[in-house]
């Protein structure tokens, strides 16, 4: 029987979350960090040819500025976690051709927790 292509490979990740993790440690971060600074925040667990590889893609998707520190360049987001996750949301919304459906379907999965935070956003007209 061939391979299995469908599940990813032990210890493989996703594609996007070490962008997502590379994005929380800079998040979590008061100031600009270095790609070793990163790599450290990361508990050491990947490469630091790796961690550089994903600053400078984030860099050039635009959601990181970066300043030259000595030798090495220090990277710090150029957005909020929220704010970068509204605009993903929103690029998502924008895939469906039926954006009512797909807000109905979004709403009814929303915990109680989540669904009374929106409600509160809405305020009275929700």
């Amino acid at each position: 029987m061939g391979r299995r292509t469908d599940t990813p490979r032990a210890g493989r990740r996703n594609p996007g979350e070490l962008e997502s993790e590379v994005l929380a440690a800079l998040w979590a971060a008061e100031e600009p960090l270095t790609p070793g600074q990163v790599q450290q925040a990361l508990d050491g667990g990947l490469a630091y040819n790796t961690v550089h590889t994903i600053l400078v893609r984030l860099f050039e998707k635009q959601l990181l500025t970066r300043t030259l520190l000595g030798r090495a360049h220090a990277y710090r987001p150029t957005k909020g976690a929220e704010d970068l996750t509204a605009e993903q949301m929103t690029a998502l919304l924008e895939r469906g051709p039926d954006h009512e459906a797909v807000l109905q379907r979004f709403v009814t999965a929303l915990s109680s927790h989540d669904e009374a935070a929106l409600r509160r956003l809405l305020g009275p007209a929700g």
